[in-house]
């Protein structure tokens, strides 16, 4: 099997390299700056008609709908030189109705489609450990289920198409409320005279810990914030939920709340920071000053 990747960015890359690892044949996109990195550890280089026309499984890694949109059905679109039999997944963060909406346009075409949105950011696509929401044909997932192994620990058919997206949105939204909940509660133990490190190692083991909390309260209490997952993005995918939520008839108050969080970030100059900082939108609040960047801090 002959896969094509496009999107060699924060986490599309690592994900390119973990296919190689694995043994299997990848074409990227040869425009990508990317490129020569993946051409480097054993891809091939291909432009989009070609990569189309030459690869048996095409896989996606943009950040939003009408990116999937543009490099799959734009003029000069992959879905217009791939093979009848051929399948696409698109591992983007979507509305689903965009996923619908695309693979109606494929299935015309005689080509298949598997949406499969990630959770995990840029550390567990390192790994090789990050979870899949898959939606799609349940013969089509367990075909391809393999491939995800190969940059996943958690794959999971979630439904239709349009599923994994749903799914990634209930992801996001619990990931973004669990963020500001923890921002907040950090903000609280330093302005009431309590060390927020200690509070973290205290409470890291109860109900209260998760993976959210292992993962973002040590660069809150360093002040770090280069991005595993950016404020940007991060808006994006609640633009995204919110949207599904008004078509659903399902309010979303907290989602609403953290949404404004993260735009005063992108408003305060913050947007390509990592999502953690919505700490900072509470330090603001407080009075209180950033804490210095420290590698030291756990």
């Amino acid at each position: 099997m002959r896969i094509g990747f496009i999107g060699l960015g924060i986490m599309g890359k690592p994900m390119a390299k973990n296919l190689l690892k694995a043994g299997y044949d990848v074409t990227v996109n040869s425009a990508s700056p990317a490129a020569p990195e993946l051409l480097s550890a054993g891809a091939r280089g291909a432009d989009l008609p070609e990569l189309g026309r030459t690869c048996d499984l095409v896989m996606t890694m943009v950040p939003n709908g009408p990116q999937v949109k543009a490099v799959m059905l734009g003029g000069t679109g992959v879905a217009a030189s791939m093979r009848p039999g051929s399948t696409f997944i698109d591992m983007s963060s979507i509305d689903p109705t965009d996923s619908r909406e695309i693979a109606g346009e494929l299935e015309a075409r005689g080509v298949e489609m598997l949406d499969a949105p990630v959770s995990g950011g840029e550390p567990k696509a390192v790994e090789g450990t990050l979870a899949f929401m898959v939606g799609g044909k349940a013969e089509v997932f367990r075909r391809c289920e393999p491939v995800l192994k190969a940059m996943g620990s958690s794959v999971v058919h979630c439904g239709a198409v349009g599923a994994g997206n749903t799914a990634k949105l209930a992801n996001q939204i619990i990931v973004a409320c669990n963020i500001q909940a923890l921002a907040e509660a950090l903000t609280l133990a330093e302005r009431a005279g309590a060390d927020p490190e200690v509070v973290f190692r205290a409470i890291r083991g109860g109900l209260a810990g998760s993976a959210v909390m292992e993962a973002k309260a040590p660069m809150m209490l360093s002040g770090r914030d280069q991005p595993g997952f950016k404020v940007d993005l991060h808006i994006k995918d609640l633009d995204n939920a919110l949207s599904c939520g008004r078509a659903a008839g399902t309010p979303l108050p907290m989602t609403e709340a953290a949404r404004g969080v993260l735009q005063w970030l992108h408003e305060s100059g913050f947007g390509q920071d990592d999502h953690s900082s919505m700490i900072k939108y509470y330090r603001g609040l407080a009075g209180l000053q950033p804490p210095e960047q420290s590698a030291e801090r756990p």
